[in-house]
Order: C-alpha cells, then sequence, then structure tokens
C-alpha cells in the first residue's frame, strides 16, 4: 500500500513540490521576521555592553540613547565640560568617556573623545563582551589624527596615512568642510558589528582645534585664512561643551546613587540613563510594529497552508482510482484516511525542513554583507525557543489542515465501497 501511495506522490511531483516549496517559503518569512528581530534586539543591547549610564542633556531617556550610542538624531543641547569635569571627579565614578558630535566624514558620524574610549569601550553579550581592537595603527596621538570605524575604511577605501577632511554638521548634507586642518588616519578598528564600524574617531582636542573660529556656526575670517591651521600640533583649550558621557561605576550598587545624583545636579539640567532600561523603553514603542510584522508573517503562512489543501483537495478526485486500487488490495477505509493525512504531515515536514534550510543559507550567504556594510550581526544560531514554538505551530497547523483531505478521502473511500457492493 505504502509503494503505491510513494509511486503517487512521484506521479504527482509538480505539485508536491510546489505544496513543499510554498510552505518552505511561508516558514522561511515567518522564521526569518522572527529571527531578524531577536538579532536586532540582541545587536542593539551589544553595543554598550559594560556601560553603567549614560549622562546628556536633560531630554527624553530613548532620544539619549539614539544619538549618543547610535550616531541616530542629534542633541538638544551640550554639557558645560565643567559639570563633565565635575561629574568625573565623583569617588563612585571608575572611568567616563566624553563623546562630541556634530561633524561628519562622506555621511559617516565623527566622534570626538579621549583614548579612554579604546580603552573602556566594550560590545557583545555582557557576559562575553570584547573591548575594541586595531586591525591597523593605533590610537590617535596627535590633534589630527583619526580612528576610522572598519565600514568607513572600507567602503572609501582608505589606508593608513592617508588624510581625510571633516565636514561641518551632520549627514550626507554636510557641505561645509574644514579643508585647511584635514586629518591623518593612523588606525583602523576592527569589525566590531556596532555603530562604532561606521564613526570617524578624533581627539577633543582635534574637534576643537578644527572648530576655531566657528563660533558663530560658519568660517570667520580668521579660520579661512588658514592662520589656525598653521600649526596643527598647537596647544588648544579644552572643548566648551561636549554631547554627552559614558560612566563606568566602581560597584554596581551606585548606579542608583550616582543617576540621582546626576539628575539633581544644580549646575545645568542633566539625566543619566541606563542603556538596557532605555532599550526596554525603545521595544516597548517598537512592539507594535513588531508585533504587525508577525502578523502579516503568519497570515501569509496560512495562505501557504491554505494553497496547500486547495491543490490536495482537487487531486483528491483525481486519485479516486487510486483509492479504489487500495480498497481492493484490503486497506479499509480509516487505512485511507491515515495514508493522506500522513502524506500530507509529509509535505508540510518537509517544507518546513526546507524553510529552515533557505533560512540558514541565506544567512550564510549574507552575513558578511550585513556586518559589513550595515553593521548588522546575524549569528548563525539554533533555533530559539519562540522559533521552535513557531515551527511546533505551524506542524499543528499542518495537521489540522491534514485531517480535512484525509476525511473527505475516507468518506470517498467509503461511498465507492458501497456502490461496489450494490
Amino acid at each position: 500500500m505504502f509503494k503505491i501511495a510513494l509511486k503517487s506522490l512521484l506521479n504527482r511531483r509538480l505539485t508536491v513540490a510546489l505544496s513543499i516549496l510554498t510552505v518552505a517559503l511561508s516558514v522561511l518569512l515567518l522564521v526569518g521576521v522572527e529571527r531578524l528581530r531577536t538579532e536586532a534586539r540582541n545587536s542593539f543591547a551589544n553595543t554598550v555592553s559594560g556601560t553603567d549610564l549614560i549622562v546628556g542633556a536633560r531630554t527624553g531617556s530613548v532620544q539619549l540613547l539614539l544619538y549618543s550610542v547610535f550616531r541616530v538624531g542629534n542633541a538638544t543641547n551640550n554639557i558645560a565640560w565643567e559639570s563633565y569635569q565635575k561629574l568625573a571627579a565623583d569617588p563612585r565614578v571608575a572611568w567616563t568617556i566624553p563623546v562630541s558630535l556634530g561633524d561628519s566624514h562622506h555621511g559617516f558620524a565623527v566622534l570626538g573623545t579621549t583614548t579612554d574610549y579604546f580603552r573602556h569601550l566594550r560590545f557583545g553579550d555582557r557576559l562575553d563582551s570584547q573591548s575594541l581592537a586595531f586591525r591597523h595603527g593605533r590610537a590617535f596621538a596627535k590633534n589630527h589624527d583619526a580612528v576610522l570605524g572598519s565600514n568607513v575604511a572600507q567602503m572609501r577605501g582608505y589606508r593608513l596615512g592617508e588624510r581625510i577632511t571633516l565636514a561641518h554638521g551632520s549627514g550626507d548634507g554636510a557641505l561645509t568642510e574644514h579643508a585647511d586642518q584635514p586629518f591623518t588616519i593612523v588606525g583602523i578598528l576592527a569589525p566590531t558589528g556596532t555603530p562604532v564600524d561606521d564613526t570617524v574617531h578624533v581627539s577633543l582636542d582635534g574637534l576643537t582645534a578644527i572648530h576655531e573660529g566657528w563660533e558663530s556656526g560658519s568660517a570667520s575670517l580668521l579660520s579661512s585664512s588658514g592662520v589656525l591651521a598653521a600649526d596643527e600640533n598647537r596647544a588648544v583649550p579644552p572643548p566648551t561643551s561636549i554631547t554627552a558621557f559614558y560612566v563606568g561605576l566602581r560597584s554596581p550598587t551606585a548606579i542608583f546613587s550616582f543617576q540621582r545624583a546626576v539628575n539633581q545636579f544644580k549646575g545645568e539640567a542633566l539625566m543619566a540613563i541606563m542603556p538596557g532600561v532605555a532599550l526596554s523603553e525603545l521595544w516597548q514603542l517598537m512592539s507594535i510594529a513588531e508585533q504587525a510584522l508577525l502578523v502579516v508573517s503568519g497570515f501569509v503562512m496560512v495562505i501557504g497552508l491554505l494553497g496547500m489543501l486547495t491543490a490536495l483537495l482537487t487531486g483528491l478526485n483525481e486519485r479516486r482510482r487510486e483509492m479504489a486500487i487500495l480498497r481492493s488490495v484490503g486497506a479499509r477505509a480509516w487505512q485511507i484516511f491515515l495514508l493522506v493525512m500522513g502524506e500530507t504531515l509529509l509535505l508540510v515536514t518537509l517544507g518546513i525542513a526546507l524553510g529552515i534550510a533557505l533560512l540558514y543559507s541565506l544567512i550564510i550567504a549574507f552575513k558578511p554583507i550585513l556586518r559589513e556594510y550595515y553593521s548588522f550581526n546575524l549569528g548563525v544560531n539554533s533555533p530559539t525557543s519562540t522559533e521552535w514554538l513557531l515551527l511546533a505551530a505551524t506542524l499543528l497547523a499542518g495537521v489540522l489542515i491534514a485531517a480535512i483531505p484525509a476525511w473527505r478521502a475516507y468518506r470517498m473511500s467509503l461511498s465507492d465501497g458501497l456502490s461496489q457492493h450494490q
């Protein structure tokens, strides 16, 4: 009986292949959306590992997180350098990383900081975090040294020793360049899969130096005359302000007390956020869009299964002779039921397996591209518990779908049997 069923499947190989492909593509979309959602969350969470607090001018916590860590948006205000120094001198603070944003280079963000950035900033899972590593060169030592993220170097084809010019303002729309004070590339960082890869890093002194004479927002006569660029290593005063700073505390128990001290700082209106809490708020904002995308994927899966059901029901009439042969060799009606149901479940199972295989093939194929060009780490990990649940739900839906043609085949085999007896 099974040999006849197998030959029947081979005889309908085009319909069977299309049914399996339909289920496979539906599974690919359903599980793929869940995988992208999970990896996007992990990628965001891994960007600032080991940083206890981020301090900036008072604004929304999500906005502070986005512009200070992910270079998205702009700061509403800056922090006075004196305020930063006072808070950095707090005995509860182990280290700080000041960051100053606002300039760009061919659309890539320029970040002014100190060498503590390369010493203390970590990324990756909190239990397995990594520090920044240099693929080539070293950290900046002079005012006009620059360290590039891996994507900047690769996409622009830069090498050590080349000179680059920064533009005043952020984004591709920044038109005014600090052409009189170019920077020399002295280091290129290894890929991290974080916004660090898309950033040009310079020293705070270098950033201050190129903005001398730009207090009005545009180049003054003093700046445009080239006098300030004559000595690139001249001593420059400390910056008047920075965009934000990252904080590492000596003890995790001091997080709330230091956060309260920042929020109640009397010098100016500041706020301190915990990156994990701010990310949770961000995911809450995004949850509606995520759920909508998952629902759409679920509907695609249902449509795929209904398409397979239609093909099976359409083919049942054509298989009436096949069932009559099975009955003639001794198969009972309930065995016909189990045979059709098993056949449908086999198609669904093969579709799920093919969908998972396609998903991992695409991940392996596009993983380097996503990491190099979009700083997005897509892991080749085993399915998560949620993905297993989605696959189980698909299989359960397949069982329900399989029962319909199986029941119809059962009724047809009974009817045909009675007709033969009459």
